[in-house]
């Protein structure tokens, strides 16, 4: 399959933020928000570091483009994550109002863009998000493989 050049460009950033993650020892998840061809939200996984069970990537992306644009709503905005949105973070996304959502990787445990539920585009909610999957999927895929081998290599 291929994807838009913007589209790869963009989910190179957000494996760069997964990165961040592994190197402080988190689960290598990470997102960006783009807004008219400029990343104006950040983030990486960092519930561990936190000790926030909503320090999700996606959600920290929200809060930087948030303060960013001073506005809730992220409207024209495409969020970039490296994996598939948990049910917390797909609400968020719905209720920040972002347009688009363009993962790496289905999440087979937690997936709500799909894998388990679509609720990015549940027609009962006011407002639906389009949703890109399996962009650089083999490499977002092999972050959380290669994170979790190691882990279970440690103990």
């Amino acid at each position: 399959m291929s994807f838009a050049e913007d589209d790869v460009r963009f989910m190179r950033e957000a494996i760069e933020e997964a990165k961040k993650a592994e190197s402080l020892r988190e689960v290598p998840i990470g997102a960006i928000i783009v807004k008219n061809g400029e990343i104006i939200g950040r983030g990486h996984n960092l519930r561990e570091s936190m000790r926030d069970p909503t320090a999700h990537a996606e959600i920290l992306a929200i809060r930087q483009a948030s303060e960013h644009l001073n506005a809730w709503r992220l409207l024209d905005c495409t969020l970039y994550v490296t994996l598939e949105p948990c049910p917390m973070c797909a609400g968020a996304i719905l209720q920040s109002r972002i347009a688009r959502v363009v993962y790496g990787t289905d999440d087979p445990k937690a997936g709500c863009a799909g894998t388990l539920m679509n609720l990015l585009q549940d027609r009962r909610f006011n407002h639906r998000t389009e949703v890109t999957s399996d962009v650089l999927r083999s490499e977002c895929s092999e972050l959380l493989t290669g994170f979790f081998r190691a882990l279970r290599n440690r103990s």
